[in-house]
């Protein structure tokens, strides 16, 4: 009589430790393990961008604390405005606006969740997990009303800066808490360029630095050629698909929370995290910075590969101990800039790159018609085709003139109602082009 029960505990454990030994050999890279390298040329505004987002933290730029004033290579004379929780009133994350004349680049970075303020974790709390639709997807809903809070705030700062710098590039960037605000406001911006002197599509980009999971799969796969999102190895934050508010009201026992997550990740099949319209992702294309392998000790010179992933896109927690530390933006901008340094070296030393840059831009336009096909064959809902993208991009320039200026807060009111509580919800099947 004891003989099956020994075996069903045989099997069972063996099954275990099977599943155990799995999950303690994965690693970060694993997840990137058959992209692409990028290439400097489009990873090169990355560190950059990085120093921006740790300039909010700064007093003075002339005097600063988090870096020497030479790792900044940035110009005080040139921060068009910066804004602290005072100036927010708690509605949207510190903020610095940068006119980048060396780079030609019109820049609003974002700052990451403060653990010390309340006002950022009100941000986090106002959502419910599938509360609406946006733009034929689900988004966060307190990220995006500080979106449009923010715009409607630098909305006019924007329009005069890229009437007075025409041919410079317009850039969003956030970490952490910010980099969902940043891509939710380039998605609205996109819809919207009209309002911005018929900036085109191609000179806007968004960069999610240890992006948080904002929006759904067709939204992070239609954006995907604006926005970037950065991962360094072992993050926590772009790999788990609970809600932002859950975690962070969990933040001082995090491992627990990630392990069991972890665990309930792991027996949901992949057809049904696909088929789950309300399930959040990272958004757009996605570079990840790989500097650690399985059974190796120490950091490695850092390697970034690139994709556009549909499936597979960051599901699976890794059991670390850099799983926290390599969220922080002081290492990712450490080791993005060797990254580039490296990959400029290996450059140098070759005699001509290997794909030139008209080459590399075509096969980044290949990979997002790529997505967007393997989405539509992969059923995920609402997912749109290359052919319907390019007819609703040409919808959207209609209008090459603003009629007037535009006030954010109608159009927020236009997409939003107001529940018993006098609290913002979003309407129903609304779409962000109105």
């Amino acid at each position: 009589m004891s003989s099956p029960c020994c075996l069903v505990e045989c099997a069972v454990c063996l099954g275990c430790s099977r599943w155990v030994w799995k999950r303690c050999r994965y690693v970060g890279g694993d997840d990137s393990e058959t992209w692409p390298f990028a290439t400097p040329e489009e990873f090169e505004p990355i560190p950059r961008v990085c120093r921006a987002i740790l300039a909010i933290y700064e007093d003075d730029l002339a005097n600063p604390r988090v870096l020497p004033a030479s790792a900044y290579r940035m110009n005080p004379a040139w921060v068009v405005k910066r804004a602290g929780y005072e100036s927010t009133g708690g509605c949207a994350p510190p903020y610095l606006i940068y006119a980048d004349h060396e780079s030609r680049d019109i820049l609003l970075a974002i700052r990451g969740l403060n653990l010390a303020n309340e006002s950022d974790y009100k941000v986090l709390l106002d959502n419910r997990l599938g509360k609406q639709m946006f733009d034929g997807g689900f988004v966060h809903h307190g990220l995006l009303k500080s979106a449009f809070w923010l715009l409607n705030q630098e909305g006019p700062t924007l329009e005069r800066l890229i009437s007075e710098h025409p041919g410079y590039t317009l850039t969003f960037a956030g970490h952490s808490l910010g980099s969902g605000v940043a891509a939710l406001l380039t998605v609205v911006v996109v819809n919207h360029r009209h309002r911005f002197s018929g900036i085109p599509r191609e000179r806007i980009r968004c960069y999610a630095i240890a992006p948080a999971r904002c929006m759904s799969l067709n939204l992070a796969v239609k954006y995907a050629d604006v926005i970037h999102s950065v991962i360094l190895q072992d993050d926590f934050l772009p790999r788990t698909a609970t809600p932002l508010e859950d975690i962070f009201k969990s933040i001082f026992c995090l491992p627990c929370l990630l392990f069991l997550v972890c665990l309930r990740d792991t027996c949901i099949p992949e057809g049904r995290k696909l088929r789950d319209p309300r399930r959040l992702y990272a958004p757009g294309r996605m570079y990840h910075i790989v500097e650690r392998k399985c059974c190796r000790c120490g950091r490695f010179p850092p390697e970034v590969r690139t994709a556009i992933p549909v499936d597979g896109r960051f599901e699976h927690i890794v059991l670390s101990c850099n799983a926290t530390s390599d969220h922080g933006i002081i290492w990712i901008e450490k080791e993005a800039q060797k990254a580039l340094d490296m990959m400029k070296e290996g450059l140098a030393i070759t005699a001509a790159p290997a794909k030139k840059t008209m080459t590399r831009q075509q096969t980044i336009q290949e990979e997002h018609k790529d997505a967007l096909e393997r989405a539509v064959s992969l059923n995920v809902p609402h997912a749109v085709t290359s052919s319907e993208e390019a007819v609703a991009d040409a919808g959207a320039i209609v209008q090459s003139k603003p009629e007037g200026r535009i006030n954010w807060e109608e159009l927020a009111q236009r997409l939003f109602d107001k529940d018993e509580a006098g609290k913002l919800v979003l309407k129903k099947d609304v779409a962000v082009a109105e």
